[in-house]
């Protein structure tokens, strides 16, 4: 019980003000626990941070994969891919995922956010395998860079409105620079 509430003040702290914003005075005062209380769940903000991404990275990986699970041709499952991360943006889990990202972590968070970023790359590679390409890998990581570019530039209210931005990024990923 304790452990979510300090795991939903950590979301919150890391949307709200990035990885600074994460400290344990901070969610002992949004939990109402004594910071020594934090303590007893969490060793370091890193173990909050790994903790955060085990939990939440899963379920936003599950709803960019049921996205693409709804498309039916391979072009389909790229936009889908795509869409379905610009959508979740404004979500409090891609939020405190972004702002962990941006953060200073220890080697260990790092890898768990390289290890999931790798399992939703995973789950491109056959559309794009399926769409010809030679280096379907490859493709994925440059398809997750555009992605990636996409979400910064909502994240950092840019001129543009979402709704263009993501409207872009699924012609990036569909018809490359020709537009």
């Amino acid at each position: 019980m304790q452990r979510g509430a300090l795991l939903d003040a950590a979301r919150t702290l890391l949307s709200e003000g990035g990885t600074e914003a994460l400290t344990f005075p901070a969610l002992a005062e949004r939990t109402g626990l004594a910071r020594s209380s934090v303590y007893e769940y969490f060793r370091s903000r890193a173990a909050v941070v790994e903790e955060l991404c085990a939990v939440d990275f899963p379920v936003w990986a599950a709803e960019v994969e049921a996205a693409m699970e709804s498309a039916d041709t391979p072009e389909g499952k790229v936009e889908a891919y795509v869409r379905r991360q610009l959508a979740l943006v404004g979500d409090r889990r891609h939020r405190a995922v972004v702002a962990i990202s941006a953060g200073e972590l220890d080697a260990g968070a790092r890898e768990k956010i390289r290890a999931a970023h790798g399992g939703l790359i995973a789950m491109i590679v056959e559309a794009l395998a399926d769409l010809g390409h030679a280096q379907p890998r490859l493709a994925a990581m440059l398809l997750q860079g555009v992605v990636d570019a996409a979400v910064r530039r909502i994240e950092l209210g840019a001129a543009e409105d979402p709704d263009e931005i993501t409207e872009a990024a699924v012609a990036m990923a569909l018809r490359g620079v020709r537009g």
